[in-house]
């Protein structure tokens, strides 16, 4: 009985030992990791860190990595999509970011709620806007389009993805655009007015290519309603 009690001790020793060295091993091999460069690599590091000795830091640095190597499936997973108002704050960036990035605006938009609440700004007021929009909750877009419009400073500037090369605009142009969309999306008679601010966004940045996109459509839209309406009035 003695030599089993002193084996089960010299067992737990030997594998409490073994776990400190591989902490050890990985906590220098995600160091270096992070020195190369190698996000793949730091990765994979942090997840043997995270299964070793679990820790939320180590999660929500882990999803981080995820999200910005562009992996958003594994950082929501690893995250969840729940609202959890306390959450760090990079979790809930992390979420709010993946979700967005994956079309989930529903979802992201209920984490870019926690990030407003916590510390609210232009940029955040522009992706609620953008996104409410998305999903039909036009007083919300309103509400934080009037909030963007109101805090915004020249030098700030917002990214577009929908044309190659990627381009910026400054963020008092995209949320005019945000603008002329909710006048259009409130009343579609007002498609004039919508037009007149989404030309107002392309004064500010003649390069934003994506109002310019939608205006055609909208100007099309106008000349199609014209045409029947005279049509009707023929008959």
């Amino acid at each position: 009985m003695k030599k089993i009690v002193l084996l089960a001790i010299f067992s737990s020793v030997f594998a409490v030992n073994g776990q400190n060295d591989l902490k050890t091993h990985y906590e220098s091999f995600y160091k270096q990791m992070r020195t190369q460069g190698d996000i793949r690599g730091a990765i994979n590091a942090l997840t043997h860190l995270y299964v070793i000795e679990p820790s939320a830091a180590r999660k929500d640095t882990l999803a981080y990595l995820y999200a910005n190597s562009g992996q958003y499936v594994q950082a929501v997973n690893l995250l969840g999509t729940e609202k959890d108002a306390s959450a760090s704050d990079m979790a809930v960036d992390v979420k709010a970011i993946s979700l967005k990035s994956l079309d989930q605006p529903q979802l992201a938009v209920q984490q870019y709620e926690i990030l407003f609440e916590r510390k609210p700004d232009a940029y955040l007021a522009y992706e609620l806007a953008d996104l409410n929009l998305q999903i039909g909750k036009l007083e919300e877009a309103k509400k934080h389009i009037t909030y963007g419009l109101e805090n915004v400073k020249d030098e700030m500037k917002v990214p577009f993805y929908e044309s190659k090369p990627p381009y910026e605009v400054p963020l008092k142009a995209a949320l005019t655009y945000e603008k002329g969309l909710l006048i259009y999306n409130e009343d579609k008679s007002k498609i004039d007015e919508a037009i007149q601010l989404i030309d107002k966004a392309i004064e500010l940045a003649p390069n934003f290519n994506l109002a310019r996109q939608i205006k055609k459509a909208l100007t099309n839209q106008k000349t199609k309603t014209a045409q029947k309406a005279a049509e009707e009035k023929g008959e």
